[in-house]
């Protein structure tokens, strides 16, 4: 009887946890324009984002600015880029080049 009990315990066990990949939650992306790229290895995008004003509902433009990671240093100033979401890598930069749309 205790090694039929023993049996149901192991058939119900848990399958592995997944990856972290299938588990995790998509990185945000941006396109932007390059607005510097003086330094080595990192860029500054530029993104407009188009919403209603809160109160007034007209739509304006919200600019920001992102410092990305460029390790090729392959996007140059005025190049349409788009950016993904990643671990700090230095103070101010969380994202990181994906790839160059428009030169």
């Amino acid at each position: 009887m205790a090694e039929q009990a023993t049996q149901d315990r192991q058939s119900t066990a848990q399958p592995p946890p997944l990856p972290a990949k299938y588990t995790r939650a998509a990185r945000k992306t941006r396109v932007g324009e390059v607005i510097s790229e003086r330094m080595n290895k990192t860029i500054v995008v530029r993104t407009i984002t188009r919403v209603p004003h809160p109160k007034f509902g007209k739509i304006v433009k919200q600019i920001r600015r992102f410092y990305a990671h460029d390790e090729e240093n392959k996007a140059k100033t005025g190049d349409t880029v788009r950016i993904m979401e990643t671990r700090p890598l230095s103070k101010l930069k969380r994202w990181r080049l994906v790839e160059v749309l428009q030169k």
